[in-house]
């Protein structure tokens, strides 16, 4: 028995009886895609330590408000997810999680980007999308292979240099800061998608002036020249 859902209406805490199995490698407590049911937990328990071989763990649209320091002993972890939550702050000892490569964060209460998460050097996703986030901390260029990196609807007034450092994204969502610039590297970034089926990078409701919008739908290359030709 490795793969646990646990289902049920008014969730609230976690039975007890989970954490004896120590073989356990995927948990799920997320109610996300059955709508019928509200799950109220406040607080996953320091026994999460326990289940020291779980790869993947499902915790989105419950009321978490606080993540425990044992979550950092969960070293097979790859996958974590904690969307639709109540949290403010993530503890330092996330930094310890350095399998982890799919991190989804969205519609916290975050207010920044915390700078464990930029020790995740194997994280390839990482979705902070609809926080209060204002700043990027100029660490984020260790996450050297992040390939999604989701920041919509947060309250960025610029986005650092560093952000350019990230040479294997493929998607990076803006839409819906504050952003009236972009870094003048950003034409580095030319590994995002500009397809016309789906567009890996949207800068919708900013209110961008350097470059302006109708520069920033042709592309990386066509940010690139606009930022030369401005400073020649």
């Amino acid at each position: 028995k490795k793969k646990l859902k646990i289902s049920g209406r008014d969730l609230s805490s976690v039975p007890t009886q989970v954490f004896g199995l120590d073989q356990l490698q995927v948990l799920e407590m997320s109610p996300e895609r059955e709508s019928c049911l509200r799950y109220r937990m406040e607080l996953l328990p320091q026994e999460i330590s326990h289940l020291r071989n779980l790869t993947c763990l499902y915790v989105d649209s419950n009321n978490l408000k606080k993540i425990p320091a044992e979550i950092g002993t969960l070293n097979h972890l790859e996958r974590l997810t904690l969307s639709n939550n109540s949290l403010s702050s993530l503890p330092p000892e996330m930094g310890a999680l350095q399998r982890l490569r799919s991190l989804h964060l969205a519609n916290n209460s975050l207010t920044e980007l915390p700078a464990p998460l930029c020790q995740l050097r194997s994280l390839t996703f990482l979705d902070v999308s609809d926080n209060r986030i204002g700043t990027i901390p100029s660490s984020i260029r260790h996450l050297e292979k992040l390939e999604t990196l989701l920041l919509v609807f947060n309250s960025l007034k610029s986005l650092p240099e560093d952000v350019c450092l990230l040479r294997n994204l493929h998607t990076l969502w803006l839409g819906n800061n504050h952003l009236r610039s972009l870094p003048t590297t950003f034409g580095k970034l030319v590994n995002l998608d500009w397809g016309y089926n789906y567009c890996s990078c949207n800068f919708e409701g900013n209110p961008l002036e350097s470059p302006p919008p109708e520069v920033c739908s042709r592309g990386p290359e066509e940010i690139r020249h606009y930022f030369l030709s401005f400073h020649r």
